[in-house]
């Protein structure tokens, strides 16, 4: 380029870099006397190290108090102190993400946990987008089999779908998504586990997923230690690795436990900032980040991605909050009861209080007539099991009843199934089609 044509443009250059000054340090918050910045941009504050030189710490920009800049950092806050310079990026987070990222554990900034680099060859990506344009969604018409008999016979899951695991604690969620990320017939897994305990990390990794599970899987953990921003950030980078990988015509699951600690994160993100607490001490801006993050997923023009979110009830309560909020924004949802747990029944899937909208839309007629007349006959149990065990029903007083008796011993068999177990939709389907066409033979 010539001397004339760059005379052009040097009046519009930016000659000299603005910083700002750490002014004050609340709680988790960050009060900065500057730089000029936008809400979710990225800053770096420099910090004096204990061994001399300065160390770089990141920090986002989460809101705003008169001419004061609101950070919230990454890390820990321990060495900052007054007169820190803040340095503005002018761009939110970005991750690198690609092919070479599979088979690894990475923490919410996209960074391998095991302290290895990055290989080569990564784009960069940002961690918040926006969700597909409604009109370019195609509908759903396939189905995905998972390897779980339950979900595959009772509660069919499409391809694209999006479902939530409802559950209280030690019911098993993780259990449940571990068969999930082993058996499925998905191109890739991306498995997001926020909030966890520590340990549960590598027992999930190894235990759970196991090494065949990991080698077609990219597992992004942000322990229940890191601060809130990055637990936040945990579920928002596993949402853009699973659209990277939508957006090159594959087909991806994406699994995230859970995300009731994402909206835990963003509650103390929320009151920290000033928010009012709303419904059970939540935020409103908790309400506002769930369908944010949900409808990013499912299918776009180019590929899919069939979510998983697990939602921990507190005290099995399925009508608290984010419970609530949740299952009105997904296609389905998968309740984990702790009364089936107790009895020894893994996976403890109720299925009369879990449902999949897209059921009846791509499974075959003999299929679903098959799955309502097990459930149906499975609720007419359940209504009568006090009577039945106390020994106040009579044989012969209800056929409805006298049917059920003989069948919820063979359904319960069918909704059993071993840890390690993988079995075909095609096996599933069929059993389920003989049960309901009057062989009670197990």
């Amino acid at each position: 380029m010539r001397a004339d044509q760059l005379s052009e443009h040097i009046p519009h250059m930016t000659t000299f870099k603005k910083y700002g000054r750490v002014k004050r340090v609340i709680g988790l918050m960050i009060e900065s006397q500057g730089p000029e910045s936008s809400i979710g941009d990225v800053c770096f504050i420099h910090v004096p190290s204990s061994r001399g030189g300065v160390s770089i710490m990141k920090a986002e920009v989460v809101g705003f108090r008169d001419e004061i800049v609101v950070l919230m950092p990454y890390t820990n806050i321990r060495e900052i102190s007054i007169g820190c310079l803040v340095e503005g990026s002018g761009k939110p987070l970005e991750i690198k993400v690609g092919p070479a990222l599979i088979g690894k554990v990475l923490d919410s900034m996209g960074e391998p946990i095991d302290g290895t680099s990055l290989p080569k060859g990564l784009i960069t990506t940002w961690t918040e987008q926006d969700p597909p344009n409604p009109l370019t969604r195609p509908p759903i018409h396939e189905k995905l089999e998972v390897g779980v008999k339950a979900i595959d016979g009772m509660l069919t899951v499409g391809n694209g779908q999006r479902v939530g695991i409802f559950a209280g604690s030690g019911v098993g969620k993780s259990t449940l998504l571990g068969m999930i990320a082993r058996n499925t017939k998905a191109d890739l897994n991306v498995i997001a586990l926020i909030g966890e305990r520590g340990r549960e990390v590598r027992e999930f990794i190894e235990r759970d997923l196991g090494p065949e599970g990991l080698k077609r899987s990219i597992v992004v953990a942000a322990t229940s230690d890191q601060p809130a921003l990055m637990r936040i950030k945990g579920a928002f980078t596993a949402t853009a690795i699973a659209e990277y990988f939508r957006d090159r015509g594959l087909n991806v699951m994406l699994m995230m436990d859970s995300v009731t600690r994402v909206a835990m994160a963003q509650r103390e993100i929320g009151l920290a900032v000033g928010e009012p607490p709303a419904t059970r001490g939540y935020t409103p801006s908790v309400f506002a980040i769930l369908p944010k993050l949900l409808e990013r997923t499912g299918t776009n023009e180019h590929g899919s991605i069939t979510a998983f979110y697990t939602v921990l009830v507190d005290g099995d309560d399925m009508n608290e909050p984010i419970a609530d909020a949740v299952r009105g924004i997904l296609d389905g949802h998968i309740v984990l009861d702790r009364t089936l747990a107790n009895k020894g029944q893994y996976p403890a899937i109720n299925v009369l209080k879990s449902v999949s909208r897209l059921m009846n839309h791509i499974s075959d007629d003999n299929h679903v007539k098959a799955a309502e007349k097990l459930r149906n006959l499975y609720y007419t149990y359940n209504k009568s099991e006090d009577l039945i065990n106390i020994g106040a029903y009579k044989r012969g007083t209800s056929k409805e009843i006298d049917e059920a008796i003989q069948y919820e011993p063979l359904i319960t068999e069918y909704l059993k199934q071993g840890y390690l177990d993988k079995i075909h939709m095609d096996e599933s389907v069929d059993q389920i089609i003989t049960l309901a066409n009057g062989s009670t033979s197990k």
